[in-house]
């Protein structure tokens, strides 16, 4: 079992940067790959970007590549999204997520565990 609760999110200009956080408890966190989803009004979820559960590969969606990086600490049971030149298009609901398939690690039915999400909002 793994719970996840992230923070961080906030009301940040167009250009400006955010790092969010995700919190874990669990005794497996360093085992589980770690995705981030991000959902706007109105919108379906969207994949944002993940890791795998040593750190040692990522990958990302195409709307944030080169712009967002994905970061752990296995020892602190931390993961982090830092969002860099940050654009309207980008404001949602930003969720991380724990799971086992890092090769499907796009799809949301590859996580098992989900925090309850963080507002980000870009102001244009």
């Amino acid at each position: 079992q793994v719970q996840l609760v992230e923070s961080g999110g906030g009301l940040v200009q167009t250009g400006g940067s955010l790092r969010l956080s995700c919190a874990a408890s669990g005794r497996s966190f360093s085992s589980y790959n770690m995705g981030w989803f991000r959902q706007a009004p109105g919108k379906e979820r969207e994949f944002v970007g993940t890791i795998r559960w040593d750190g040692g590969s990522t990958y990302y969606a195409a709307s944030v590549k080169d712009r967002f990086t994905i970061s752990r600490d296995n020892a602190k049971k931390t993961v982090n999204l830092q969002m860099n030149s940050l654009k309207p298009e980008d404001t949602a609901v930003y969720s991380c997520a724990a799971g086992r398939d890092y090769l499907r690690g796009g799809n949301p039915a590859a996580y098992d565990y989900w925090g309850q999400g963080t507002q980000v909002t870009v102001s244009s």
